[in-house]
Formats: C-alpha cells, structure tokens, sequence
C-alpha cells in the first residue's frame, strides 16, 4: 500500500518544543530599515545552522497576470536591493521583462523565520552579471553554459550531451562570458519579517517605503 498524505501531514508537528527553540523578538529594538534586520536574521539563521538560508522563493507574474514562483539563491543584499540571477531568456527572466516586480520569500524553519519582500526589480550593468556569474563556481559557469533554461527538453541524453561539452568549457575556459546571464535586484517597497512562537502569538513587522524612509507597523498573525 502507497503512504497515506493525510497521515504523513497529521504526523507532523510545527515549531515542536522538543526539537526547535523559537527565540523571542522584540520589534520596538527592530532597527529602523529592513536590510539591518534581515542581515541581523540571516547571520542568526547561519549560525543557528539552518541548511541553505540563502535559498528564497521568487514569485513573478506572466503575461496574463497568473502568479509563478520557484527557488532560487540570493546573491547579495545592499542597498541597491537583494540580488538573484537567471538567463533572460528564462521564463522568469521573461516574465520579469514584461512585469519588473516581484516577491521574495525567506524560510528558515530553524528558527520558526520568515522574511516576505515584494518591489519592483531592475536588471544590473552586463558587466556586474558577468563578474557575479565568474566569482561562482565552476558547476555554476558550466550549468550557465548548458544554455536554453526553461526550453523544452528532448531527452535527458541531450542534456548529458549539453551538460558535459558545458563542464569541459567552463574548466578550460573559466572566464567564458554568458551574454544572457542576468543580475536582477529587487528593490523592496514592503518587508515584512516574522517570528513564530509556539502558542501562535506570531510576531509580525512590516516595514513600508515612504518618501523620507521606512515606516513601521505590527500585524496581526
């Protein structure tokens, strides 16, 4: 017999004392900008050792509006906005040409976190997609060479084909440019950060753009 979902998911248990240790937080020591706290949260989320915290859900719309969201890995957070990169000829590298404004969504379960940003997003000079794509690894450059993201596949022969002609050239050629790698940044009008507690008196801080700077307020869980 094939496992039973509703039994699987009654088994599961959120933010059990047992197994996870949900640390206060106080939003009235929140600093007065979102990039303070998240980089704060994202260094207690490293060392609390939460597997791949640089890894964030980023939701697009396409051409007729219906939502689209996957995983990708955060590249760098500054002032300029947090930075993700795909091939413009990706489907959310379309998307994102048609409707420049997304969401991005961080969960780092160890700690019972979320972290939600939604902005309009901008592309980065050629040159800093470039230098971003040749500071990564040599797997990186070769999966950017493969080449034809979100194209449809024939087999998963032809992608072996692709994949290892891909590797061959990035190891003897690591500065080989991708003219279609892309550096986006996303730069949040609204942050919202989240801090679980395990009677589900949820903490939640929105942070919101205005002409002077940030403004503050608590929600609801």
């Amino acid at each position: 017999m094939g496992t039973d979902l509703h039994e699987l998911l009654r088994s599961l248990r959120v933010w059990d004392p047992e197994v996870t240790e949900l640390p206060a937080f106080d939003p009235a020591g929140a600093p007065g900008e979102p990039l303070a706290l998240f980089t704060r949260w994202f260094a207690e989320a490293v060392a609390a050792g939460q597997t791949e915290p640089h890894t964030m859900s980023l939701a697009t719309a396409d051409a007729d509006g219906l939502p689209d969201v996957r995983i990708v890995t955060l590249h760098g957070a500054d002032a300029g906005g947090w930075a993700f990169a795909t091939h413009a000829h990706s489907r959310k590298g379309a998307q994102l040409a048609r409707r420049p404004y997304a969401a991005l969504a961080f969960y780092w379960p160890v700690l019972g976190r979320q972290v939600r940003l939604r902005g309009p997003v901008e592309q980065a000079p050629a040159e800093e997609a470039q230098a971003d794509l040749h500071a990564r690894s040599t797997a990186a450059l070769a999966a950017a060479l493969t080449g034809r993201q979100s194209g449809v596949l024939g087999s998963l022969e032809e992608l072996a084909r692709a994949s290892e002609a891909a590797w061959e050239r990035a190891e003897r050629e690591p500065d080989t440019p991708v003219e279609s790698w892309t550096l986006y940044r996303l730069r949040p009008d609204e942050a919202e950060f989240f801090q679980g507690e395990e009677r589900r008196r949820h903490v939640r801080l929105r942070y919101r753009r205005t002409g002077e700077g940030w403004s503050r307020e608590l929600l609801w869980p």
